[in-house]
């Protein structure tokens, strides 16, 4: 069973930038590299909503969110098994508890994901 493990979350002002990873372990019959990431967020009282998502193999397609275009950057390191989401100029609207998820296809729609790690809290005070 796939397990992902998230890190990197803080308390940042707005204008800083952080960088969070996620760990993928587990995996049986299937390596990371097949696999779909995406990068989720919630906040306090709202809606888990998509952020970022990134294709499997070399991770050429790249899909964002369009309040986090231009300022947020997902990437993937198949020998590493790890998927990072690179947060720049961020805002207060920011803040919310991040997931990374796995899945078959990099779509916006959590539902495809059949794997999420924890969340690791990021929170931006203006």
């Amino acid at each position: 069973q796939v397990q992902l493990v998230e890190s990197g979350g803080g308390l940042v002002q707005a204008g800083d930038s952080l960088r969070l990873s996620c760990a993928a372990s587990g995996f049986t019959g299937r390596t990371f590299s097949t696999y779909a990431m995406g990068w989720f967020r919630q906040a306090p009282g709202k809606e888990r909503e998509f952020v970022a998502s990134i294709r499997w193999s070399d991770g050429s397609w790249t899909n964002y969110a369009d309040s986090v275009k231009g300022r947020f950057a997902i990437s993937r390191d198949n020998a590493k098994k790890t998927t990072t989401l690179q947060m720049d100029s961020l805002k207060p609207e920011d803040t919310a508890v991040y997931y990374c998820a796995a899945g078959d296809w990099p779509d916006s729609n959590p539902a495809i994901y059949e794997a999420w790690g924890q969340g690791t809290q990021v929170t931006v005070s203006s």
